[in-house]
């Protein structure tokens, strides 16, 4: 079977079947009623016609220049999370010197939306800069490099450690960890490193793990002269198990300069990762004077388990025809994904970096739309695994042209329609939906949870790009 992408290895699929997510062999995939992305092809058992699409996101408005003297042209290394109905931005602040006399300053800086598209920076007064506390500033001591702020989401956490964060030590060998009560206020969270062995000159990331009940950090490190990520667990945050290297399977050594994971908060058992990659070797000839060589882009991949990884080789994001964006460490996507419409999601990316101009900008895709299962005109079809479901109602997020469809079938664990589900009681569907019940006339779907059963999808210049069983 031809695929453009790198796919699960075994061992991956028999750690997922071991924590329950079931689809060696003739061993039903456990479903329930959970969010599923065709990020990977963990759900199917053959395809025909079709394959796994990437679909790079639509570069909207810039959000945030860093034109203040705080900031400059080497502020990076953002984060963003919701936190009830606000957004919030954490930001490193650096290269403001504004000549050979003022040593350049990092900070660490705050700001906020309602939307995730409108950001202000609320006047804090908690750190003095050039004679003034009129700034946004929120860390000024030791991690101030890469300050990587979480809303910690772990049940029974104390108010005075409900934000939490990370950071490179002096000597770039340990990654430190912090804690707030209101993520302004911050203090060390001990004298001793929760990691040592890593790089972690880069944007290391931690958060609690909801669905598997442990914190995770996803680091720097180097492999064989190779910029490479690490992967940890804890169950305090203080104390982590050593750190497992991550498996790219067949992909080649590239430099993934940061790596920008996170659980997807709609499908969490799921981690997305944005890495950032980069060619050090390559400097863009039409480019003003640019102080190092180098180019980035953006990639995308998954996991279900933080170690292994299926990784798509073609970028996600390109530096596009700004040449601003063709140097060293442009077009890093920030820590983080927010809602920002009922259909859509927005990512965010550094640009410009060393320039006056340097911003960060929004990338925009529909509601669970970075990968599809993709036909052609010609049409194709894809069979599912064994899954077993809860629910009475299947929703899927699709688009077609106007002549394209898709169907879905039902079929028992040996691959026989089953009656009410057959391929001639199938709805014929077509527009662009991001949660569209699919209309069978038969209403005994319900009826069928519990059982393992067999999706076949026939599409027709369609993506599919997410089920989900729903009550």
């Amino acid at each position: 079977m031809k695929r453009r992408v790198l796919l699960l290895s075994t061992l991956t699929v028999l750690i997922l079947t071991a924590n329950g997510a079931g689809g060696e062999g003739n061993v039903p995939i456990q479903v329930g009623s959970r969010l599923e992305l065709f990020v990977d092809d963990l759900l199917i058992e053959r395809m025909s016609g079709v394959r796994l699409r990437l679909h790079p996101p639509r570069m909207a408005e810039k959000v945030m220049t860093f034109d203040q003297p705080w900031e400059g042209t080497s502020s990076a290394y953002v984060t963003v999370f919701q936190d009830g109905d606000l957004y919030k931005m954490y930001y490193r602040g650096s290269g403001g010197a504004t000549g050979p006399e003022d040593k350049t300053v990092e900070v660490t800086c705050y700001a906020e939306s309602r939307d995730g598209i409108h950001w202000t920076r609320p006047v804090l007064r908690l750190y003095e800069f050039r004679g003034s506390k009129s700034n946004n500033i929120v860390w000024m001591g030791e991690g101030v490099h890469n300050f990587a702020p979480f809303r910690d989401t772990r049940p029974g956490v104390p108010d005075s450690e409900r934000y939490k964060a990370v950071g490179i030590a002096a000597g770039h060998r340990r990654l430190i960890g912090f804690v707030s009560p209101d993520g302004l206020h911050w203090k060390k969270a001990s004298e001793e490193p929760l990691l040592t062995d890593g790089a972690f000159d880069s944007l290391n990331v931690a958060f609690w793990d909801s669905v598997r009940g442990h914190y995770v950090a996803f680091y720097r490190e180097y492999h064989l002269g190779f910029r490479w990520i690490r992967y940890s667990t804890s169950s305090d945050f203080l104390h982590w198990a050593p750190g497992q290297r991550a498996d790219f399977g067949h992909a080649p050594m590239e430099h993934l300069y940061t790596n920008a994971t996170v659980a997807y908060f709609r499908a969490p058992h799921i981690y997305l990762a944005f890495p950032k990659r980069f060619v050090p070797y390559r400097r863009n000839p039409v480019i003003e004077t640019h102080s190092s060589a180098g180019v980035s882009d953006g990639l995308f991949m998954s996991s279900r388990n933080g170690v292994h990884w299926n990784r798509f080789l073609e970028a996600f994001i390109r530096p596009g025809r700004n040449d601003r964006n063709w140097g060293d460490r442009s077009n890093m996507v920030a820590w983080g994904i927010l809602p920002t419409a009922p259909d859509e999601i927005s990512l965010y990316v550094s640009q410009h970096y060393r320039y006056p101009s340097s911003h960060l900008r929004r990338a925009v895709l529909r509601t669970d739309g970075f990968v599809s299962v993709h036909a052609g005109v010609p049409g194709g079809e894809f069979v599912t695994k064994p899954l077993i479901f809860k629910g009475s109602k299947l929703v899927l997020n699709y688009a077609t042209s106007a002549a394209g469809s898709i169907r879905v079938e039902i079929l028992d664990v040996k691959g026989v329609p089953i009656s009410g589900f057959r391929r001639e009681e199938s709805p014929v569907l077509f527009g662009d939906r991001t949660a569209h019940a699919v209309p069978w006339k038969s209403d005994a779907l319900g009826r069928l949870q519990g059982t393992p059963v067999r999706l076949r999808f026939l599409l027709r210049d369609a993506d599919l790009y997410s089920l989900q069983f729903k009550e």
